[in-house]
């Protein structure tokens, strides 16, 4: 059997179906790894409660563990506490700016939903961006423009 350490590590490797640039661990998805005699529990907080990839990132989850030799494998789904962007981890955000897409900036479950947020663009790092649409290709995403570099981008909202 793995230690909890090593199956934290193994999930790293696990990428958001959506955005495979970042591991599941770094969205900050996965919430607890326990491990038992009779296996190992890894409780999962989607982005959001009717998250189509839930299904997915469960089955990925199961067969990374399996091919670490973990026989007995469970993914449990909690949704509260609700996942929130600030649980993306610091390399995650470099990571979704690397990809194209605009990090959330971090909170602290202070929000206040305002598109009037100065965006950089995750391209040329320029400030001068136009909001196109509050709601991109997911609902956790807005559709931005850069008038500098002319680039259209996709920010992660801050949820």
């Amino acid at each position: 059997m793995l230690t909890k350490d090593e199956i934290w590590n193994a999930l790293e490797a696990v990428k958001d179906p959506e955005i495979p640039a970042i591991s599941v661990v770094e969205l900050g998805i996965v919430r607890d790894v326990a491990v038992e005699d009779e296996g190992v529990t890894v409780t999962i907080t989607p982005t959001f409660s009717g998250c189509p990839a839930l299904t997915v990132m469960a089955n990925d989850i199961k067969a990374k563990l399996r091919e670490e030799g973990v026989e007995r494998v469970a993914v449990q789904t909690v949704l509260a506490p609700a996942w929130s962007s600030d649980w993306i981890s610091a390399e995650g955000k470099r990571k979704l700016k690397a990809f194209g897409l605009a990090p959330p900036r971090q909170h602290g479950g202070d929000i206040v939903m305002t598109f009037f947020d100065v965006v950089a663009c995750p391209r040329c790092d320029s400030k001068n961006t136009t909001l196109q649409n509050s709601f991109g290709s997911t609902l956790c995403r807005a559709i931005w423009t850069c008038n500098d570099c002319q680039e259209t981008f996709e920010q992660f909202k801050p949820i």
